[in-house]
């Protein structure tokens, strides 16, 4: 495959290349602890003291034994541990016991929904590890990566996050983790989106979506970083309104060198544009507002616009291990309650997470001023977010179930949902419940050519 270099800059002053900005690469006695006393990717091996977070175990890699899976066609995730019962479930009566490990977002649900928001705490599970490449790779860059451009670009191998173990000090290193983290190389999807109001009434959109990742791409595994992070393509089939309208789009690895790239094609016009601008806080397709572009996976795209703070680590009840919410068996009408969705299909564990915090720029607009992330210590994916409004009053607490795809050896995001604490409406966001197929993972059946726009016209007609 044959990868071109993304050569548009970022017109802007804040953006500064070839600065010298270089930051952390670790010590050799660190790097030695990775695969020991660290997991292959930088989490504590141990738990803790109290036996609420286990020690990892790894023991499994893909599919478990006993669990009967096709990888790479799209089959809904089976859970490997349908048979565990919560420990303890948390709600509207007894949260305050439990506030040091939940967060702001969380606690704000309580209180907005005290007779029927619940966190469903699990036994902790952490049982699933990555491929030894992927290992291998994390550790290279444990000793090679380093942070370039003001912290917007570094320098690594691709096929695993950059920073295993991160300078708490340096917020840039832990979301470059987050933006990198091992995954599907091909994807494509079909899911729902439901916009629920706050009297439970149910707006519908749905999309279409394919994705090469080259970053993660088996051919590049353990080169160094290209320019080109992912190309995407996004159709939108519902509402009926926007049906027809798709984007096609293309990531930069370093937002300092380059921009994303987009194109849409506009049924009513039928033509085909270039997007002056396609992230931030433009509004996801099919969300009614209430969801931005930045906002999927909580946070994506060039973060220009804040200013980044590490919080360092906590103990937080995040979603982990989600496969129940996931499967085939579960119904919209079941899963969809007014106010959020319904607490017996999620499952929580306590987890170390890292917190880090993005506060809006003075000279910068945007929907959110402030963001808090948490993200998981193991996976090094963002799970929960709580977001306010330039005021800094708490909008919006949103959380994803991950859980870990048997077709990538990886975790995959699976349905968030986004809850709108000022109306009491939420956002069910990438649902594929009731889909004939889930998330098509790693089927290899993808090229860079299938994301231009001479693509995207031949697939409007």
């Amino acid at each position: 495959m044959q990868i071109n270099r993304l050569v548009t800059p970022i017109m802007t002053a804040l953006l500064l290349s070839g600065s010298g900005f270089a930051l952390a690469k670790a010590s050799p006695e660190d790097i030695a602890k990775l695969g020991n006393e660290l997991t292959c990717t930088g989490a504590i091996a141990a738990g803790n003291a109290d036996g609420t977070i286990p020690p990892f175990s790894g023991k499994w890699l893909g599919t478990p034994p006993g669990i009967e899976y096709t990888p790479n066609v799209g089959q809904h995730p089976i859970d490997p541990y349908q048979d565990d019962n919560p420990r303890l479930i948390i709600t509207g009566a007894n949260w305050q016991e439990y506030k040091e490990n939940l967060t702001v977002g969380q606690q704000a649900m309580f209180e907005r929904f005290p007779d029927t928001f619940e966190i469903p705490v699990y036994a902790g599970r952490r049982d699933f590890r990555y491929p030894d490449v992927v290992c291998d790779v994390v550790k290279r860059n444990a000793a090679d990566s380093e942070l370039t451009d003001e912290g917007f670009g570094f320098t690594g191998y691709m096929g695993g996050v950059p920073f295993p173990i991160p300078d708490a000090d340096q917020p840039m290193q832990i979301l470059a983790n987050h933006n990198f983290p091992f995954r599907a190389y091909t994807y494509q999807t079909d899911r729902d989106v439901a916009d629920v109001s706050s009297t439970g009434k149910i707006s519908w959109g749905a999309q279409q979506n394919k994705g090469l990742s080259l970053v993660n791409h088996p051919d590049y595994i353990g080169q160094p970083m290209l320019d080109i992070m992912a190309y995407g393509i996004t159709a939108t089939t519902k509402p009926i309104r926007s049906k027809g309208s798709a984007t096609v789009s293309i990531e930069p690895v370093n937002f300092a060198q380059g921009k994303r790239l987009a194109w849409n094609y506009n049924p009513g016009t039928r033509r085909v544009r270039q997007l002056p601008e396609y992230g931030f806080d433009t509004p996801l397709a099919s969300t009614a507002g209430k969801l931005t572009l930045d906002s999927d996976r909580l946070m994506n795209g060039s973060p220009e616009r804040y200013t980044w703070h590490s919080l360092g680590k906590k103990e937080i009840y995040i979603p982990a291990n989600a496969y129940k919410v996931h499967g085939s068996d579960v119904k919209y009408d079941e899963l969809l309650q007014t106010g959020h969705a319904n607490p017996d299909f999620m499952r929580y564990e306590l987890r170390r997470v890292w917190v880090l915090e993005g506060r809006l720029k003075d000279d910068y607009r945007h929907k959110y001023g402030r963001r808090t992330m948490y993200i998981d210590e193991d996976t090094w994916h963002g799970v929960v977010s709580d977001f306010y409004d330039t005021r800094d009053e708490l909008v919006q607490h949103a959380y994803i179930n991950y859980y870990y795809a048997y077709d990538m050896q990886a975790w995959q995001a699976g349905s968030s949902f986004y809850h709108d604490l000022t109306s009491g409406g939420y956002v069910g966001y990438n649902l594929f419940q009731e889909k004939a197929k889930g998330p098509i993972l790693n089927a290899g059946n993808m090229t860079k050519d299938m994301y231009t726009p001479a693509a995207l016209r031949r697939l409007s007609h």
